[in-house]
């Protein structure tokens, strides 16, 4: 099996590629990550998760490279992460009581070839209180979430409802990246049944 490589320095993406039972070498890459015009969040996010995989198949041209990216979407605006504590409590605002989606869009990069896919999952979050935003963002969580709020973690705590891949939310849809990492000549399911 090709080496892989996770072009992200994400420690939720970290956790679930390892999660799938795959061994992996992290790459951290400098993608331009400013797009020109009004993209829509899925091929903003596809854009971005290309241009991830592309700088590091560059360095790794005999791997299997894999890439992500995550944005939230709400009223036309896209949310990232926040610039700073006070853009997190307006992003909490945005978002509370309300239903917002997340795309996350993954490319896998495998000699000379590039295989993609976005996942859009709809989140339900219940009405949030100002003190409850001011707690939260001063536990530091927010501020490296799109959408200044982390599902996996405290941020759960507000989400009443989700309406597709829970993983997709936290930053990698495990089916999405088994199924490109299958066109790329990897069966996560047979690679961990060879380990048993």
């Amino acid at each position: 099996m090709k080496d892989i490589v996770l072009a992200s320095a994400s420690p939720r993406r970290r956790d679930l590629l390892s999660s799938l039972g795959l061994s992996f070498t992290v790459y951290v890459t400098d993608a331009d990550e400013t797009v020109a015009g009004s993209p829509t969040p899925d091929e903003l996010v596809k854009i971005l998760a290309g241009r991830k995989a592309e700088a590091a198949a560059a360095v790794f041209p005999d791997s299997v490279v894999i890439a992500a990216d995550t944005v939230v979407s709400i009223d036309g605006e896209i949310l990232g992460k926040p610039e700073n504590d006070a853009d997190a409590a307006r992003m909490l605002r945005l978002l509370s009581g309300r239903r917002h989606t997340v795309y996350t869009g993954v490319t896998v990069a495998s000699g000379g070839e590039r295989f993609s896919d976005v996942t859009a999952t709809d989140v339900y979050m219940r009405k949030l209180g100002e003190d409850e935003i001011s707690a939260y963002i001063k536990t530091g969580e927010p501020r490296d979430k799109a959408g200044a709020y982390g599902i996996q973690g405290l941020g759960g705590v507000f989400v009443t409802r989700v309406d597709g891949e829970y993983f997709s939310v936290t930053g990698m849809p495990k089916e999405a990246t088994a199924r490109l990492l299958r066109l790329a000549g990897i069966d996560v399911i047979a690679a961990r049944a060879g380990k048993e």
